[in-house]
């Protein structure tokens, strides 16, 4: 099984923390400031930015602490990435249930990543002290990755439905709403008290279904190491670049027909790897290797075989 011991020092901590705040700040309250719709080159851009960003941690982690936390973290971020893909699908559904205008998107996600930056921290810290002082909870989060992949292998493409959730329901339920947008407000003062705008309750909506997904993918990057640091790590370079992805492939999304397929094999894959620890340990150059392949191919399947309503389509254009 995996060391619990830590690279991260106190001061590698605060400086990874601070970069994170330094780069929210510059995000909002400078390259996106004014509130408009992000174009695909405008997010094929940032999302260029945020890989490359995250690659260059990641050399720095390889020059600093060997080859093996390089490909614990390289592992780490491209399993979070694959997986973060689910979160664009449900964005996507949420944002057309909602009817949010495009130009207001940009600002939920804003928001919403930096609930989740905060969420994803808390989650790690448990789940870090958890491994630490039981060490068995691995073969428990295995089970339920693979319980989860098989879920998602065998459910089919059933629509995300916001009043199912259950913290979406209690806000309704208990917070005083009003009926339209109001700009990019997420209260405004109604006819003498304070109400939630729409705006809010997508981002509460979100939130919430971040949280659903973080209980998936925070298991899976234990999987390949129980450091704290390069789990939390390589989740939040994974999370910064979420919304330049959402933008990147909102348009694309549906035609990924086999992209749930390669996630689920991909969950399925790292709760086996959990599950078998205690027999052989799955050395991490062949985990990465696994989860780029089921991820690649299942993309690659997607564009090679589209669905007959896309393949008609794109005859028609």
């Amino acid at each position: 099984m995996q060391e619990t011991a830590s690279v991260g020092t106190p001061a590698l901590w605060a400086g990874f923390i601070v970069f994170v705040i330094a780069m929210l700040a510059l995000d909002l309250g400078v390259f996106h400031k004014k509130a408009h719709e992000v174009r695909p080159k405008e997010a094929l851009f940032w999302s260029v930015f945020w890989i490359s960003l995250a690659l260059l941690f990641n050399y720095c982690v390889y020059s600093m602490f060997g080859q093996e936390k390089g490909m614990e973290f390289l592992t780490g971020y491209v399993i979070e990435k694959a997986l973060s893909v689910d979160n664009i699908f449900v964005f996507l559904m949420l944002f057309t249930y909602f009817n949010v205008p495009s130009t207001h998107q940009h600002r939920i996600l804003f928001w919403g990543i930096l609930g989740a930056l905060l969420l994803r921290g808390i989650f790690i810290g448990a789940g870090a002290a958890l491994v630490a002082s039981f060490h068995w909870i691995l073969y428990l989060f295995g089970v339920l990755l693979t319980v989860t992949g098989a879920k998602m292998l065998f459910s089919g493409d059933e629509p995300h439905d916001p009043e199912k959730n259950a913290v979406y329901r209690l806000f309704r339920k208990n917070v005083r709403c009003t009926p339209d947008f109001s700009g990019q407000d997420f209260i405004v003062r109604c006819g003498g008290k304070w109400s939630a705008t729409p705006m809010l309750l997508v981002l509460v909506a979100v939130e919430a279904s971040d949280v659903m997904f973080a209980v998936d993918s925070i298991p899976a990057v234990f999987a390949v190491t129980s450091d704290p640091f390069i789990v939390y790590t390589s989740n939040i370079f994974a999370i910064l670049g979420l919304r330049a992805l959402y933008f990147l492939l909102a348009g694309s999304i549906a035609k990924l027909r086999f992209l749930k397929l390669g996630l689920s094999m991909v969950l399925v894959f790292i709760g086996g790897k959990m599950l078998g620890a205690g027999v052989y340990k799955v050395p991490v150059s062949v985990s990465l290797s696994v989860v780029a392949a089921l991820v690649g191919l299942s993309v690659a399947a997607s564009l090679l075989y589209p669905a007959p309503e896309a393949s008609a389509e794109a005859a028609e254009e």
